[in-house]
């Protein structure tokens, strides 16, 4: 979860107060379970050992069951608090998970330059390379005018995603929105025997007809 996330949750009160450490740049939110009978100290000795290696600068562990709620909610709520900063374009796509940086990085700078003052609100799934690489209007900009300038953030984001050998669609699928990138990135031979099995599944074409294939 980026830092950007959080603030926007405080200003807009829909958290009571900072459940981070300190201040960073970046969070990583980690549950794990401990079998009946297990040690529950497992995750704090796997801290400790981040600590030493230098991969963490500062963390908290979740004492009670609402502070856990507390971590689980700034998570949550990244993607409602948007809406409440302006208008929101969004990205649900997937890289090799040692791409995630390059990725972000990347991904950032190519939507800035698109849109000066564009604002990256990247988080997702840092286990298996799954980002929701959205971008939160410049502020005081007019949303309808920054909506109808998405293309271009679009076709930045998914540049790099393409060099990066991830894909346009993760977790929320192709739907119906991505129909036409679909066609864009999906090999041909592939998409020929996509609407095969559609076909050979559904003859009449009654399931969904015209959603995806056509």
């Amino acid at each position: 979860m980026p830092r950007i996330g959080i603030d926007f949750q405080l200003k807009h009160k829909m958290m009571a107060q900072d459940p981070t450490a300190e201040m960073s740049d970046w969070y990583v939110l980690v549950e794990i379970s401990v079998p009946r009978g297990g040690a529950a100290g497992g995750l704090s000795q796997a801290v400790e050992r981040a600590f030493e290696a230098g991969l963490v600068s500062n963390g908290v562990i979740a004492e009670t069951l609402g502070q856990r709620e507390a971590f689980w909610n700034a998570r949550e709520q990244m993607s409602e608090v948007q809406s409440r900063e302006g208008a929101s374009i969004k990205h649900d796509v997937s890289v090799p998970v040692a791409a995630v940086p390059e990725l972000i990085a990347r991904g950032s700078e190519a939507a800035q330059k698109a849109v000066p003052g564009i604002r990256p609100v990247p988080f997702g799934h840092l286990g298996d390379g799954n980002i929701h690489f959205n971008f939160s209007q410049p502020e005081g900009a007019d949303g309808k005018a920054f909506m109808d300038g998405a293309g271009a953030v679009h076709d930045a984001v998914y540049a790099v995603v393409g060099e990066l050998d991830g894909s346009v669609s993760a977790e929320h699928g192709i739907g119906q929105l991505k129909t036409g990138l679909l066609k864009q990135v999906k090999d041909p031979v592939a998409l020929k025997m996509m609407k095969a099995i559609k076909s050979a599944l559904d003859p009449k074409g009654i399931l969904n007809p015209g959603k995806v294939l056509g």
